[in-house]
Formats: C-alpha cells, structure tokens, sequence
C-alpha cells in the first residue's frame, strides 16, 4: 500500500469517526470546562491539560514541513497561519486560564489523538501529498485562497476576542460563572465557537483540499453539540439570559 491509499483511509475512516462522534456528543456532553464530571480517567492540571493537547499540532506541523518534499511559498504562509493559531493556543492560552481546574485524561488523550491525526492530514498533504504546482504562487490570488484566508483572520479575531471576555470575567469574579456581555455575545452564547468554525472554514477554502474539509467536519461535529449544551447551561443557570440570543450562528440556532 503507498502512502497516498493509506492517506485516504486515514482520511474517510477519520470522517466516519467524526459522523459518529457528532451524534454521541448530542446524548454524551463532553465532560470538560464548565460540564467536568468524574469518569473520565484521573484528572490532569487544566494548564497541562492544554499544552498537552495542542501542542502536537503546532510541532508536528513543523516536523512535517521540515521533512517535506516542496517548500513552495502558499504552504509557507499556511503554516504561518496554523502556526498563529497552535503556538498561541497551546503555549499561551494555557498560562492565561484559572490555575487549579481539572481536566479528565481521557479527554486529554482524546484530543492528542485527534490533533495528531489532522495534522498528519493536513502537513503532508501541504508540504508533500497535494499534486505539484497546485499551490504555485498563482494561487495566492485565487478568489479561494483570497476568500479563505478573509475568513481564517476574521474568525481568529472573533475567537481570541469571544475568549478575552471570558479570561477577563474570570480574573474579576474567580471561581465564578458570569454572564458573558457586549459584542458578538449579545447574539450567540459562543462566539468563541462560531469564531473557531469560521477560521476553519477559511482553512478549508485557502487550502481546497479534503484534509481541510475533513478538518471543518470535524470542527462542527465537536463544535455544534457543545454549544448547544453551553447554550441549555446558560439558560439554566441566568434566569435573566436573554431570549434572542441564539447558540452558535447568528440569528439562526
């Protein structure tokens, strides 16, 4: 078997396991952040939890990059741009969120699997697998990858923005859950989420690739649920939440 057969398989059964995955976690919410529950193997220190978790994705990237075949200029910038998100998510974010909360092991180790999974998916198809001259500098502008990259920088905006809110909630009131007020939080209860759909979305399209659509997929089908169910929590919890205020999408669910 080359590794092109390989990569597919890796690739539709990695789509399968999310189809299933999205259904679950409308019956199974996650149990981290906000849902944490015991059952779910020893807890781990949140930080840790973090680093541990994304930070196969920013290295790994680069490890695939070093080890490529082609080091044309557009995957270059793409791996500027995924570096942006990981470095950030897995070696900053976590030194910014409250010391001392837990995260269960089997999520942990869910999420180094699936991190090391997509970024196969996604570095070797940059820097090896995707037919040559297909990213060449012409593709800088494509309406796609014009298009694509619009989105990955308004949804990365979006998310660290929706996350700052949060942090700073948290330092004024620890150990405490507030209402999330102003911006993009008047509309939908996550916009961290929504942000985060949308930087993958624009991944999607920059790159026009299945590793990038498989990616979005898998982004909604853990994405969608959870919202839903900090949606419900919210509800619950503030008797006050406004009514209009929809999950995920704006002005639609």
């Amino acid at each position: 078997m080359n590794e092109m057969a390989l990569y597919l398989g890796i690739a539709y059964g990695f789509i399968g396991i999310g189809a299933a995955v999205f259904i679950a976690l409308f019956f199974i919410t996650a149990p981290y952040g906000r849902h944490v529950r015991p059952g779910w193997g020893p807890p781990l220190d949140n930080r840790l939890a973090w680093v541990l978790m994304e930070g196969p994705a920013a290295l790994m990237m680069l490890v695939y990059f070093f080890t490529g075949a082609r080091f044309d200029l557009v995957p270059i910038v793409l791996l500027v741009l995924w570096e942006a998100h990981y470095m950030e998510r897995a070696f900053i974010y976590p030194f910014l969120i409250d010391r001392g909360k837990k995260m269960p092991l089997g999520v942990v180790l869910f999420g180094v699997m699936f991190n090391l999974l997509n970024t196969y998916l996604q570095g070797r198809w940059l820097f090896v697998m995707n037919p040559e001259g297909s990213y060449a500098a012409g593709w800088f502008l494509d309406p796609r990858f014009i298009l694509g990259a619009a989105l990955f920088i308004a949804g990365y905006v979006v998310n660290r923005w929706a996350d700052s809110v949060i942090l700073r909630l948290k330092r004024n009131s620890p150990g405490t859950y507030s209402l999330p007020k102003g911006g993009m939080y008047e509309l939908v209860s996550c916009p961290n989420y929504f942000g985060e759909l949308v930087i993958w979305l624009g991944w999607a399209v920059m790159t026009w690739s299945l590793a990038g659509w498989t990616f979005l997929f898998w982004t909604a089908a853990n994405l969608v649920p959870r919202a839903l169910s900090n949606h419900k929590w919210y509800l619950k919890t503030f008797p006050d939440y406004p009514a209009n205020r929809k999950a995920l999408i704006p002005f639609v669910f």
